[in-house]
């Protein structure tokens, strides 16, 4: 170990910085949101297509952030971005069909249905399509919130492969 990071820990009293820790995130919870409603999430149009987000690493203001969950709305005859990730989500399908493309594999999906998408320690690659004419499909997903344990990149890479046609430049 070297000398000077030796010093710089000998700075720190760790147990009380986390008792301090404990406390500001008491008091963050005390006036956290307890209920969050679709009707107050703003649609964001990104490189994945059109998002809510209800629960997500950088909203501090929510009682829980042990997990990432956000509602994903694609257009009739669209598709989602196409993406490389660890997996492990689960994907319950609100309205709409269609199907996932994980890993070259097609797997249909209709109203009512859950996708479980596999955790794969080489990640997995995943793309959604709405197969309606006219009605957009809407999906929820949920996963753990592994970003502060595992950095974004969560061991296998965190790369936008194709954006979905609705993503603004």
């Amino acid at each position: 170990m070297s000398t000077d990071r030796k010093e710089n820990l000998a700075q720190h009293n760790y147990w009380n910085e986390l008792m301090e820790l404990r406390d500001q995130q008491r008091a963050q919870r005390a006036s956290s949101v307890q209920v969050v409603r679709r009707r107050d999430l703003p649609l964001e149009s990104n490189s994945q297509g059109q998002m809510r987000w209800y629960m997500h690493p950088a909203i501090k203001d929510i009682a829980l952030s042990t997990l990432a969950i956000y509602e994903q709305e694609i257009p009739p005859r669209s598709r989602s971005g196409r993406l490389q990730f660890q997996g492990g989500q689960i994907i319950f399908v609100i309205e709409g069909q269609g199907y996932t493309v994980i890993d070259g594999v097609k797997h249909p999906w209709k109203d009512r249905d859950v996708l479980n998408l596999p955790l794969k320690k080489e990640g997995i690659i995943v793309q959604h399509f709405n197969s309606s004419d006219d009605k957009p499909a809407r999906v929820l997903v949920v996963e753990p919130n592994l970003y502060a344990a595992t950095t974004v990149d969560r061991g296998c890479g965190f790369e936008q492969l194709e954006a979905a046609p609705t993503a603004q430049p």
